[in-house]
């Protein structure tokens, strides 16, 4: 195998020989470049239509490699080149890819056509081109972790931020490195490329597919589409009326379905939890299960029913923190994402949830913090977010425009017997839709269960 590298390829940096026991960030960054040559000759031998070989190319390029993957510049250039002249259906060799890079003006930055020669003649077999690529890209991954192991070293180092932040940082980079090579970004899709799953996803929609999770409410469903991931709900109310038994049943419907959930409570335990869920999944009254000797027979038998039946199944977490800040909820979302999935996370309540304050912030501004960072966690882990507000006696939401800034559907829990215990609805919940990204405003009323810890759809009663 041929190891020739021209002059071109000096431009990445390399170790200092008397510095090889030192800092071990001073060598040079894992690389392959035989692998790097190997992957680019196999291209070139196997990217022509009409060539026996050419399902290897095809293959290699199946397996991601990216031009940012490579180490060696010169590599990078090839890769793209090659790239460009099978996506506009054009042949790939040495001869194409020479007048490719000769129109770029590039052919000397990799070292003449001659080097392209010297990259067919190193690889062994076009067959083995995925191994090989396999190879280029395990390396590229030891680079990224060194280089966010480098970013959490100089950050640390720094002195700045606190210890929120340091963390934050130390799980975004961590989660990155997890998930795959980071910082590796492709130019965004053009609206042409978009244009079939958009009009797939538009038949469905016609066709009556709800594209999001279910609040477990079905004209809720369908005036919101569901819980679209990226965005976040806001679920408003006064103290008692019922918010959390609402954002609890939501976050049970939507397991139930299959959507990995997290409800994270500052307020309830994850006891309180359980016997909410059960006594709304079983049909046994709320109050049988939190007083000594409240459950019947019949209810011991539904309580060890629901074990095997929903709770070992249902892929629903509880998360109480120690503390109450926005970076042990972020911490335990992304902890979540990383062990299985996460779709909905649910945080019971936001005026609750602490941020690091200053003299110079004021807590409206400690809550729009608060908001903001649920609305950018939604988008980072590509799930949905339900955030409960807590309304004044007025009924107006606290730090209320900040909050509704960064919702894509607010909803108020109002009841009307809350009052007037002889009103003519008693029992029945008004789910108000105050801001609705994906249609109408409008005010679905349901059945308030609240012995079994749940609302109902008026259908259901």
């Amino acid at each position: 195998m041929s190891t020739d590298i021209p002059a071109q390829f000096y431009d990445a940096p390399d170790a200092d020989p008397d510095q090889s026991q030192g800092a071990p960030f001073a060598q040079v960054p894992p690389q392959d470049f035989n692998a790097e040559q190997s992957v680019i000759g196999a291209l070139l031998l196997s990217g022509s239509p009409g060539n026996a070989s050419h399902r290897y190319f095809t293959e290699v390029l199946e397996t991601g490699i990216r031009a940012e993957e490579y180490y060696r510049p010169a590599h990078a250039t090839i890769h793209r080149a090659v790239c460009h002249l099978h996506s506009a259906g054009e042949p790939v060799d040495a001869v194409t890819v020479t007048a490719e890079l000769t129109r770029r003006g590039e052919l000397a930055r990799i070292g003449g056509a001659s080097y392209l020669h010297t990259c067919v003649q190193a690889v062994p077999t076009a067959a083995n081109g995925p191994q090989y690529a396999e190879i280029v890209r395990a390396k590229a991954y030891r680079r990224a972790v060194i280089g966010a192991a480098q970013r959490i070293l100089e950050y640390a180092h720094s002195q700045e931020g606190d210890e929120d932040e340091v963390r934050d940082l130390v799980e975004q980079q961590l989660t990155e490195i997890i998930a795959g090579t980071p910082g590796l970004h492709e130019a965004p899709p053009a609206v042409g490329d978009l244009y079939l799953d958009f009009v797939a996803d538009l038949e469905d929609i016609q066709n009556g597919k709800q594209t999001g999770l279910t609040y477990g409410f079905a004209d809720l469903d369908i005036l919101t589409s569901g819980m679209q991931p990226g965005n976040v709900t806001v679920v408003a109310a006064q103290s008692g009326v019922g918010k959390s038994t609402f954002a609890l049943n939501a976050a049970v419907a939507a397991a139930k379905t299959g959507a990995k959930t997290m409800f994270s409570s500052l307020e309830m335990s994850s006891t309180e939890l359980m016997q909410k869920i059960t006594a709304a999944e079983g049909k046994v009254a709320l109050h049988h299960l939190t007083h000594k000797g409240g459950l019947t027979p019949e209810g011991w038998d539904t309580v060890r029913r629901l074990g095997p039946e929903l709770f070992q199944t249902l892929p629903l977490r509880v998360y109480r923190p120690d503390g109450a800040s926005l970076g042990d909820i972020a911490s335990a979302a992304r902890a979540s994402a990383r062990d299985g999935g996460l779709d909905l996370l649910v945080v019971d309540y936001l005026q609750l949830v602490e941020v690091e304050q200053s003299r110079s912030i004021t807590r409206e501004q400690a809550v729009a913090s608060v908001s903001r960072g649920l609305k950018n966690l939604s988008v980072q882990l590509g799930c949905h977010v339900i955030a409960l507000s807590q309304l004044n006696d007025d009924g107006l939401m606290r730090e209320s425009r900040a909050i509704k800034n960064d919702a894509s559907v607010v909803i108020k829990v109002e009841r009307p017997d809350a009052d007037d215990k002889e009103s003519a609805r008693a029992g029945e919940v008004d789910l108000v839709i105050e801001k609705n990204r994906f249609g109408p405003t409008a005010c679905v009323t349901v059945a308030a269960q609240l012995h079994y810890s749940r609302f109902v759809d008026m259908a259901q009663t």
